[in-house]
């Protein structure tokens, strides 16, 4: 395993770096000349097999979600007035992120060799169980797959409440601003606990814009009818109490679970300036890092963990990631590109110190001798 950070995620100018480890990419072998790099590496993987669907793990994986789901409104109903519905807010907070993960993957035409199939399982799974919008959410992820970590492309790290890149950050440099985002790696993960409801909120908001959205009317009537049922059931089933109490919970544990899966896949690797041009292969193995962690990981985050390779094969059924991954790592460390991998607690150090350290005396985008090459 080649397991590096490279220079170029660095900042300049003392900004945060992770220490370098393995493999400089300074000595990896660029150019357009490389285009040939994912094409060779593609036609391995279809040899393996290994893009074939799992029809009987995602129809097990679909019914048992569905059934926790089931299962813990009856326990709501059956326990009554009783704190111990807390417990249970914990439990639907961990299932509806297993929805979310399974309605990406049928996004993604992991699930079915039709696209209809897969479409609508998507739109159903986070509609009807997790109350967002696949419609919004479609748009959003494919932009960050197109060119992950590039400003001005990648939503993900566009401004928000969170500064990910030193442009950002230097329009925030006083007031309650200025003193949140020296901070705002220590902040980050409690934050998380409220990116369930903005999850929710920008579900509606983006069906309610304006310019074309697929199946609008449909998703809002999913969407609607999910949370208005979900809030009405509370107020039914729970003293007023108890039914905020286990809303407040569900939706915290829903977020930190669902932001907790994606955090660690990109943040802190190399920021792509917008005139940087870089072929398939590297710019997605450059900008993703892999987490290990054995079974309890790859549960919890989804298969997000295997990141590298869900970014080179979006249509890679999940249970797959894992089983291509030695040979990815190997190509990787064939054409000299750095495989970046780590364990879960440090990904998240290494975000939390990204984030408390990117806008130290920053004065422009990373400065990086890869991506240079490929300014226009």
């Amino acid at each position: 395993m080649v397991d590096c950070n490279h220079p170029c995620s660095r900042p300049r100018q003392g900004v945060f770096a992770p220490p370098d480890r393995g493999r400089n990419l300074s000595s990896a072998r660029l150019g357009s000349d490389q285009q040939h790099l994912y094409t060779d590496l593609a036609r391995q993987v279809r040899e393996s097999g290994l893009l074939h669907r799992r029809h009987a793990y995602y129809w097990s994986r679909i019914t048992l979600a569905i059934s926790a789901f089931v299962l813990i409104w009856c326990g709501v109903v059956l326990v009554g007035n009783s704190w111990l519905q807390l417990v249970l807010a914990v439990a639907l907070g961990v299932v509806v992120t297993q929805f979310g993960f399974l309605g990406h993957d049928a996004a993604h035409q992991q699930m079915f060799r039709s696209p209809a199939w897969n479409e609508w399982t998507a739109r159903l799974l986070a509609g009807v169980f997790a109350g967002l919008s696949f419609a919004w959410w479609r748009d959003k992820h494919n932009r960050h797959h197109k060119a992950p970590n590039r400003e001005g492309v990648d939503p993900d790290i566009g401004a928000g409440a969170i500064a990910f890149t030193p442009a950002i950050v230097e329009s925030r440099t006083t007031g309650f601003a200025g003193w949140f985002v020296k901070r705002q790696g220590w902040l980050f993960f409690p934050l998380l606990t409220l990116e369930g409801l903005n999850l929710h909120a920008e579900s509606v908001r983006g069906l309610l814009r304006p310019g074309k959205v697929p199946q609008r009317g449909v998703e809002l009537a999913l969407v609607g009818t999910r949370l208005t049922a979900y809030v009405v059931a509370l107020l039914v089933l729970l003293p007023p109490t108890k039914a905020v109490a286990f809303f407040v919970v569900q939706m915290a544990v829903f977020g930190l679970c669902l932001g907790g899966s994606f955090a660690p896949s990109h943040k802190g690797m190399p920021i792509v300036p917008p005139t940087a041009k870089i072929d398939f292969f590297r710019r997605q193995v450059l900008m993703s890092r892999n987490v290990r962690g054995g079974l309890w990981v790859d549960f919890f985050m989804g298969g997000l963990n295997y990141q590298i390779e869900h970014h080179l094969f979006p249509n890679m059924p999940r249970p797959n990631l894992k089983l291509v991954r030695p040979l990815i790592r190997d190509y990787c460390a064939q054409h000299g590109a750095p495989y970046t991998e780590v364990g879960l607690f440090e990904s998240y150090g290494i975000v939390v110190s990204y984030l408390n350290n990117v806008g130290l005396q920053a004065r422009g985008p990373f400065e990086c001798p890869i991506t240079a090459q490929y300014r226009t």
